[in-house]
């Protein structure tokens, strides 16, 4: 091994190390189990090293890694979609989440909220707002146009703020939870009973 193949390689092993947590966070949103975000981050770092070779140098590592496990999670979801028997309807019914209607948001109510948003909405609200792709990388990764990734955004924070009972910009970051003990005006009151005209 060359000293510049030594060196590439290191490169690539760093670069495949500091994505994994990012990985692992795009898997569970996927609707994995922390078990199975692990499994599917490990494959997607096997299929990447067997494969570096056709990562093409300049473009984007964390890109093609967020494809690969992609099509990893989907592929396995397709399998194991024509395996399930389902007669009696209780593996789909395991899976419904009832949205919550309360007044303040932890972190059990976002994660029944975000499953509740439709599986290709998730994905790219995932890839923009906490993996902090663009809208052109999302939309590589996810294989669709542009404008299909920015649509998909909009509907899934629109959803959300909906399910949660926020604010719709709450979504985007600003979480701006309705109050409900209303602070006092800067201003006295006015009285509008009176009739003031005489």
């Amino acid at each position: 091994m060359t000293k510049a193949e030594s060196e590439d390689a290191g490169f690539f092993t760093r670069e495949l190390l500091t994505t994994i947590p990012s990985l692992r966070a795009f898997a569970r949103s996927l609707g994995a189990s922390p078990d199975r975000a692990d499994d599917l981050v490990q494959e997607t770092l096997i299929k990447a090293w067997a494969n570096q070779q056709s990562f093409v140098q300049g473009t984007n590592l964390k890109t093609w890694l967020f494809t690969i496990l992609r099509n990893t999670a989907y592929s396995e979801y397709r399998k194991r979609w024509r395996e399930v028997e389902d007669a009696d309807g209780s593996y789909a019914a395991g899976l419904v989440s009832e949205p919550t209607q309360i007044a303040h948001l932890d972190m059990a109510d976002f994660k029944s909220a975000l499953t509740a948003v439709p599986q290709e909405q998730r994905e790219a609200l995932i890839l923009i707002g906490a993996s902090g792709f663009s809208y052109d990388e999302a939309a590589k990764i996810c294989g669709c146009a542009v404008g299909t990734i920015k649509s998909r955004v909009n509907r899934a924070r629109q959803r959300l703020a909906s399910t949660l009972g926020l604010h719709e910009d709450a979504v985007e970051g600003k979480i701006a939870i309705e109050d409900q003990t209303a602070e006092e005006p800067d201003h006295d009151p006015v009285d509008i009973s009176s009739d003031n005209s005489r």
